[in-house]
């Protein structure tokens, strides 16, 4: 079965893959653009799961784009498929929905509240707004057009007149178990529901009843459910009868001249590949297992006249900080979500470091403060030509694509930095300002607009995703008994510190003074290094820290103390400290 291999380096996967796809589709097509594609189910949220089913297509796409060659990146939105159950978390939906549960997803109406004519449509639009965003170039396939238009009526004749032969291909894995999966570790909720995907893979396939083997569903004519079973087919006339076992409606028809129905799952799939020959495509865990649709569409395939696409089993994306948010919303959180408060670079940079077949976690919680330090200390490597070849591909993959570069911050200050000017500052854009301002006085920020949209993410994540026990709220007075139980060593140090301010006021001075308190208490230099200082200073440096949070915000963490400090401004500072 032709899936590509996976290799251990570190190299550049997109490449690799892009390689073998652009070889691949010269054996296959020659002279035709190549074709990668992608699938998606809006049966609820698009969640970052799915995102990956995107992005490995798009990355390989754009590198075969880069080359020079004419690519095709299909994606093929399965808004046919039956509406299987009422998603949790979605705003405006409850249980009376179930009652559409059976019908065509175009045929089930919105969520409240929508502009959307019906659900998948509603689903769709979100997705596609955040592809735009994050500069994803797709050709979109409505499978609700392309069934209810007729398109594929040879392609269904074909299959009625071969179901014998799909019927002996299906049968070989119906009673094969699939073997027990060695269970790592627990697994949680909304894990578990990114992993189901759209559900596709474990669709019926069309099961022989007493009538036969028929590998075509119909929607009923009265009732729009896919709950029918199939009685009669004639090949010569193409008559199809067919009863509903939800309203007890029958009738028979023309499957020659009927567009009210579809091929199951596991024959739809392959049918699509030869249809648009697809060089490559990749395939989540729930498709790629034993005789799953993935693996039994190799076979089926080839009643068609087509061949299986190349492509990787792609891994489980997990989130960092989903118990927290999974218990408000319901469900995982989607692309949307994600670019609320990271910006498309980011988000793209974490789907081509990864091979397809690592799984990795995208940050709601503290960790994406890491994860974008790590992604400017990887801009500054690029920048200054010492990146490894792996990174850099990786990190230019993320800034743009074939067509261009993605808007950017033009001045990308930390995000963590940014995150806590906008936690204290609480929506005050002159503050926040002023404080980004004093950050370096040599090149004063004149507008917000040059630390945009990386603040206004920053500032989404702490409006968001930071619990309000956990906000920054500076004293309005000064904490007197506190000050007045301060023993003298405590008192020196924060005389140190009001005596430093004037001529340390900028990120970096201030981040000198704060670390240099402690070491000139105990006799040392502000300037010496780690290296040459004792152990105990560190425990010094803590137990300063934390007074100097009590002082200013009453807990004894908070923001990085240079940024509070600017934040809070010199004379406040001088203030609170009992100056």
């Amino acid at each position: 079965m032709p899936i590509v291999a996976q290799s251990t380096e570190t190299t550049d996967w997109v490449s690799r893959f892009a390689d073998e796809v652009i070889e691949e589709s010269e054996r296959r097509a020659p002279g035709k653009p190549v074709v990668v594609a992608s699938g998606l189910s809006p049966s609820g949220p698009i969640h970052l799961g799915n995102l990956r089913e995107v992005m490995t297509p798009h990355l390989v796409a754009d590198e075969i784009r880069r080359r020079g060659h004419e690519v095709r990146h299909l994606i093929s939105w399965d808004d046919y498929d039956r509406y299987r159950k009422v998603p949790a978390g979605v705003a405006g939906v409850d249980e009376s929905w179930a009652e559409h549960i059976g019908k065509p997803l175009t045929s089930v109406p919105a969520p409240k509240g929508s502009p959307h004519p019906n659900w998948a449509e509603h689903f769709k639009a979100a997705m596609i707004e955040s592809l735009a965003q994050l500069g994803v170039e797709f050709d979109g396939i409505s499978q609700t057009e392309q069934y209810t238009s007729g398109a594929y009526r040879e392609q269904i004749l074909h299959a009625m007149k071969h179901r014998n032969e799909i019927d002996a291909i299906l049968d070989q894995y119906r009673t094969k178990k699939a073997p027990k999966k060695q269970q790592q570790k627990p697994r949680d909720e909304a894990e578990l529901e990114a992993e189901e995907g759209s559900g596709a893979a474990s669709e019926d396939d069309g099961s022989s009843g007493s009538a036969g083997y028929f590998p075509y569903k119909p929607y009923c004519g009265n009732c729009g459910k896919d709950l029918t079973t199939v009685t009669s087919y004639d090949d010569d006339s193409t008559e199809l009868s067919y009863t509903c076992t939800a309203c007890g409606f029958a009738e028979t028809v023309r499957l020659s001249e009927f567009n009210r129905g579809k091929l199951v799952w596991k024959v739809d799939w392959p049918m699509r590949w030869a249809y648009e020959g697809v060089i490559f495509e990749p395939s989540g865990v729930d498709h790629s297992s034993p005789g799953s649709s993935f693996q039994v569409g190799g076979q089926i395939v080839g009643i068609f006249g087509g061949e299986q696409p190349i492509g990787p089993m792609y891994a489980f994306v997990g989130i960092s900080g989903m118990a927290k948010m999974s218990s408000s919303r319901g469900g995982v959180p989607t692309p949307a979500d994600a670019l609320k408060i990271m910006e498309p670079q980011l988000l793209r940079w974490l789907y081509a470091r990864r091979r397809p077949n690592q799984s990795f976690k995208i940050a709601f919680d503290q960790e994406i403060q890491r994860l974008y330090d790590e992604w400017d200390k990887l801009a500054a490597k690029v920048a200054e030509g010492s990146a490894l070849p792996g990174d850099v591909a990786a990190y230019t993959r993320a800034v743009g694509t074939a067509a261009g570069e993605l808007p950017k911050t033009p001045r990308p200050l930390p995000y963590r930095t940014l995150a806590s000017v906008a936690d204290i500052t609480a929506g005050h854009e002159d503050q926040a300002l002023r404080i980004l301002s004093e950050l370096d006085p040599e090149q004063p920020l004149a507008s917000l607009d040059e630390v945009r949209p990386r603040y206004d993410r920053a500032e989404a994540w702490i409006n968001t995703h930071v619990p309000a026990d956990q906000r920054t709220i500076v004293r309005d007075e000064p904490d007197a008994e506190l000050l007045k139980s301060l023993d003298e060593a405590s008192q020196q140090s924060v005389r140190l510190l009001l005596d430093g301010l004037a001529d340390h006021w900028s990120l970096d001075g201030l981040t000198h003074l704060v670390y240099g308190v402690p070491k000139v208490q105990a006799g040392f230099s502000a300037d010496a290094t780690p290296k040459e200082l004792p152990a105990e200073i560190k425990t010094a440096q803590r137990t300063f820290f934390a007074l100097l949070y009590h002082l200013l915000v009453g807990r004894d963490t908070g923001p990085r103390l240079p940024t509070l400090l600017l934040a809070v401004g010199q004379d406040r500072v001088r203030r609170l400290l009992g100056e």
